[in-house]
């Protein structure tokens, strides 16, 4: 059993500190995580950019801002991310839009996967280490209520469809990213909603 509360209150990392991480790795020619390649910057930069739009112009939905008014308790929510990973940059903004709603009722903290593994290896998808992963915990960070990874259902469908069609990695995340771009994060927010909706259950 992990010892949520110490991985949420001293690996944890609130919003505007891990973009400043990612920034300032950026500047040294790294990213976050062992992998330094081109390709994982080129990633890294791409994602600051995708963060950022969304930051800017995503809006929470009028249901699910009724939802974060209407949570019954306080909650700690635990994000596993990476700067790398695209769709940690498609959604993990929208997580901290719905914690900045909640008017102190969400605490976000964000932990990066790869120096977390035994963490992402108890919180698997499909038996592989995708994410974003959201852990929502209780108000003393002892107990798992629910947990959300590492897209939406309906992309994560499609990109099982895409894998078929073709290996080739550039290609797939041109789909992903023009899915994400087309969808304005409205399929991650009625994920959320619901999810959001089912801890007056717990």
């Amino acid at each position: 059993m992990f010892n949520y509360s110490e991985i949420f209150s001293k690996e944890g990392m609130d919003y505007l500190s891990y973009r400043a991480l990612v920034d300032q790795l950026l500047l040294e020619g790294k990213t976050t995580g062992p992998d330094h390649s081109a390709d994982m910057l080129h990633y890294s930069k791409m994602n600051v950019q995708r963060m950022s739009r969304v930051d800017k112009t995503a809006n929470l939905t009028e249901a699910l801002s009724a939802t974060i008014s209407a949570l019954p308790a306080k909650y700690k929510f635990l994000v596993i991310t990476e700067g790398w990973c695209g769709d940690a940059a498609q959604i993990v903004p929208v997580i901290q839009k719905i914690a900045s709603a909640s008017l102190g009722k969400i605490e976000l903290k964000l932990v990066l996967r790869d120096q977390n593994l035994p963490l992402i290896d108890a919180h698997l998808t499909n038996g592989g280490r995708a994410i974003p992963v959201l852990i929502i915990l209780n108000e003393t960070a002892d107990q798992v209520l629910a947990t959300w990874a590492p897209r939406p259902q309906v992309l994560q469908k499609l990109l099982a469809e895409w894998k078929k069609e073709t290996t080739e990695m550039l290609v797939i995340a041109e789909k992903l990213h023009g899915w994400y771009a087309k969808d304005k994060t409205q399929s991650t927010q009625a994920e959320l909603d619901e999810l959001l909706k089912s801890l007056a259950n717990k």
